[in-house]
């Protein structure tokens, strides 16, 4: 098996665990484990934080070292260096808005598994011939949402995707129904103002209630 099937088979099982995926902007590090410790309780193990703010990086260390029920991963990754210190933090994956021939390079020779973001059929063809059969349909609803996955299940069957953008608990069966879907990406799990107070039991129920969209 090579590395990069290894990733993808890394990546199937992380995908599978859950079928919302959380996308987490982290502003306080204080409320990355009370936080990672909601999303478990109520059903949802794999965690994106987002590399948006300062205190990003220092979220998935201590969910890593905090909460070992949790998978915690990295998202918006904009640079080839970002996987491996993200690997070192204790991330398993790392997902990424679009893609550039730098950070696919990186990529190449970094064992932490990619969720590259796609927006065309030529650009998951592309990221195809490079081994990738996991990839996340970004901005999801602004680029054609379920349907435009619905289209794309015949000619390119090999491919699951993540989509995100856009995604919220209404619309997500829409996309979780179809066969190329694995799981959904969706903020509206850990809501700014619930994690500006603290409000983990509302973000348990959020999460139950993602949960329960399986």
């Amino acid at each position: 098996m090579t590395l990069q099937e290894t990733r993808q088979q890394k990546l199937a099982t992380i995908l599978k665990l859950a079928p919302v995926v959380p996308v987490v902007i982290i502003d306080d590090v204080s409320h990355a484990v009370p936080m990672a410790r909601a999303l478990v309780a109520g059903g949802i193990r794999t965690i994106e934080i987002t590399l948006r703010t300062p205190a990003a990086m220092d979220a998935v260390r201590a969910i890593a070292a905090e909460v070992k029920e949790a998978v915690v991963g990295v998202g918006t990754v904009l640079r080839g260096g970002q996987l491996e210190t993200a690997r070192l933090a204790g991330a398993h994956f790392a997902v990424s808005p679009g893609t550039s021939p730098r950070l696919l390079d990186a990529a190449d020779d970094n064992e932490l598994p990619l969720l590259p973001g796609v927006a065309t059929a030529s650009e998951a063809m592309a990221l195809l011939e490079r081994g990738y059969e996991h990839l996340k349909l970004f901005p999801a609803v602004p680029v054609g949402g379920a349907k435009l996955l619905a289209a794309w299940a015949s000619p390119l069957p090999q491919i699951h995707f993540c989509p995100t953008g856009g995604v919220n608990l209404a619309n997500a069966i829409d996309f979780l129904k179809l066969t190329n879907v694995v799981c959904v990406g969706g903020s509206w799990l850990t809501p700014a103002d619930k994690m500006a107070r603290g409000d983990w039991a509302g973000i348990e129920q959020l999460a139950r209630e993602a949960a329960a969209l399986k």
